[in-house]
């Protein structure tokens, strides 16, 4: 297999001759060998080794085991760090009427560590020096295909792991995959499994998905499959049925893909939106269904932090990422709110959370093809309110004070008792 010069991270090279020289089998293996394939510059390079994690230690100073269920090295070279795991193979002990795997650490041949991957296209080792690609289970026919397809069973590769349908998605929708009919339909039977999956890892592929640049391709797939009402059954509840001849059904289910669109250009022209940003854009739905323009701001902060709580908690989301999502929800209503006695748009521009509520806003602006006058204003506000003097906040500061102090409704005179 040819590749251009550059093309293979120069340190993921180093460790697999390393290894190698020392008497060990070792290649690069799964995403990074997949996507040199087809054309894409990995992100991250992967090694995997005959060599155990306590060899692999002993051999790179610079190496560090991690992991409890699952022990790798991560090798450091700067900001550059390989991943490297011994070859493992499947659980010698499996039992049937339970097959969700808990204990990965046995130990086996490359080959073995091939079969135990979830999708065929996943499973390809590559060996730099020689430019040779190791294939055992049909990967590069069903790359050259455009096909994604689990290895062995997939009704058993899914219960395994759940989360393998997430991943599923994930490779479908950002490598424009078609999914094996088989799988697909394991998918569609065993999307229930995944409330037995661990939350932190389900959070991780959600939030992958949505900062993707597919994200909208893999949320319609993730209701499809019935994904979606599993993981947050009120999000999918408030989206409503996707055949539904119901015109506001169908004008909400557009408001939320056009969301979603517009965080797709957002990841393309370079941006990585955060925590709280993916979670305001996912949950947008359920507030915009339910909050309505409250008066006072820590109002519609409870308020949103009320409607976002049972989904967040159920999935074990982070407390300071979905509460930190609620206050962006909440405070989209202050961009199209004008300056009065109790609203200061010139210290809004400078409270804390103001760039991520901006960047929420304007999704929304891309979203609704509209606003974008109030989009350009709020630029022009936050330029001035980062060249204001102290005297000039202090005096704002003042003025918004002294309003609620003024509105503040006096109290009658105490009724004496008789």
């Amino acid at each position: 297999v040819d590749f251009p010069p550059d093309a293979i991270d120069d340190a993921a090279a180093k460790v697999v001759r390393r290894l190698t020289k020392n008497g060990h089998e070792a290649y690069l293996v799964g995403g990074c060998v997949r996507d040199l394939l087809i054309g894409r510059r990995p992100k991250d390079f992967d090694v995997a080794t005959s060599a155990t994690p306590n060899e692999v230690k002993r051999l790179f100073r610079n190496g560090r085991i991690i992991g409890r269920r699952f022990k790798l090295v991560h090798i450091h070279y700067g900001e550059n760090i390989i991943e490297t795991s011994t070859f493992r193979c499947e659980p010698r002990e499996v039992d049937e009427d339970d097959l969700l795997i808990r204990e990965d650490n046995e130990f086996g041949t490359a080959a073995e560590d091939a079969r135990r991957r979830d999708f065929t296209v996943n499973a390809l080792f590559l060996d730099p020096d020689r430019a040779a690609v190791h294939d055992w289970v049909d990967g590069l026919e069903d790359l050259e295909d455009r096909v994604l397809r689990t290895i062995g069973e997939p009704h058993v590769r899914f219960q395994e792991d759940p989360v393998r349908i997430l991943r599923a998605v994930k490779f479908a929708t950002r490598l424009d995959l078609e999914i094996a009919e088989a799988t697909w339909d394991a998918m569609l039977a065993n999307a229930d499994q995944l409330d037995r999956a661990a939350p932190p890892r389900v959070l991780e592929e959600i939030l992958r998905l949505l900062r993707s640049g597919s994200a909208l391709g893999a949320l319609k797939m993730l209701r499809a499959c019935g994904a979606l009402e599993e993981l947050f059954p009120d999000l999918d509840a408030v989206l409503g049925d996707r055949d539904a001849d119901d015109h506001r059904v169908q004008q909400r289910l557009g408001s939320f893909y056009r969301l979603l669109e517009a965080l797709d250009q957002e990841v393309h022209r370079g941006e990585t939106p955060s925590n709280a940003l993916c979670l305001a854009v996912l949950f947008a739905p359920l507030v915009d269904e339910e909050m309505t323009e409250e008066e006072d701001g820590g109002t519609r902060v409870a308020f949103a932090e009320d409607l976002l709580r049972p989904t967040a908690e159920r999935a074990r989301l982070a407390r300071r990422d979905w509460q930190h999502a609620a206050r962006i929800l909440a405070d989209e209503v202050l961009f199209t709110a004008p300056e009065g006695p109790r609203f200061s748009p010139l210290l809004f521009c400078l409270t804390p959370g103001f760039d991520e509520a901006f960047a929420f806003f304007g999704l929304r602006v891309h979203a609704r093809g509209k606003g974008w006058d109030l989009h350009e204003g709020w630029e022009e506000r936050r330029e001035r309110a980062l060249e204001s003097s102290d005297e000039k906040l202090e005096e704002e500061r003042k003025r918004i004070r002294g309003k609620r102090r003024r509105r503040r409704r006096r109290r009658g005179p105490r009724k004496r008792s008789s």
